[in-house]
């Protein structure tokens, strides 16, 4: 799991992904838990930003419409074995693409402003706006950046299992 995959927002939407399903599951949900997912819904009822689907029977969150704030109450209200713990992060970052407003000389922030671990910085360039840059310590792989990139310029990219669970 060294290599990073790179998903685009029209890949990850699409579900077209090189390795894995492509899909993400709410946190805390391993591979082995989603087996005893029966597809209730009760995950989705319970999501207080609605990013969760029920797809082919099993769970998956949309970043496109808003972040995970990591509260749990998928977890909670699930009748089954699918969770096993309160998680507060995921096994990938945010990526932000070259079609970035800010690195083809349009000011834009809105990633920065959204971002609830402020993982996301702003370093200034002479002579234009200045430039996205990602501390991948902070980021939680919440999805917040996702839906407010007015050009979808950010991704999410798969970080070593290890490093994701220090």
């Amino acid at each position: 799991m060294g290599e990073g995959v790179e998903i685009s927002r029209r890949n990850f939407l699409r579900g077209r992904h090189k390795r894995g399903s492509g899909r993400v599951s709410p946190p805390g949900a391993t591979a082995e838990g989603l087996e005893a997912c029966t597809g209730c819904g009760r995950c989705v009822d319970a999501c207080p930003t609605h990013i969760i689907r029920v797809i082919d029977d099993r769970p998956a969150l949309d970043f496109f419409i808003a972040e995970c704030t990591f509260c749990g109450q998928c977890a909670e209200l699930c009748p089954e074995p699918v969770f096993t713990g309160r998680s507060q992060q995921f096994p990938h970052v945010a990526m932000i693409g070259e079609s970035c407003l800010a690195r083809n000389r349009t000011d834009c922030q809105a990633c920065r402003d959204a971002c609830p671990t402020e993982a996301i910085r702003f370093r200034p360039r002479a002579g234009g706006p200045f430039l996205p840059e990602l501390n991948e310590e902070l980021c939680t792989g919440c999805g917040a950046c996702l839906s407010v990139c007015p050009v979808a310029a950010i991704g999410i990219r798969e970080v070593e299992w290890e490093r994701a669970h220090v």
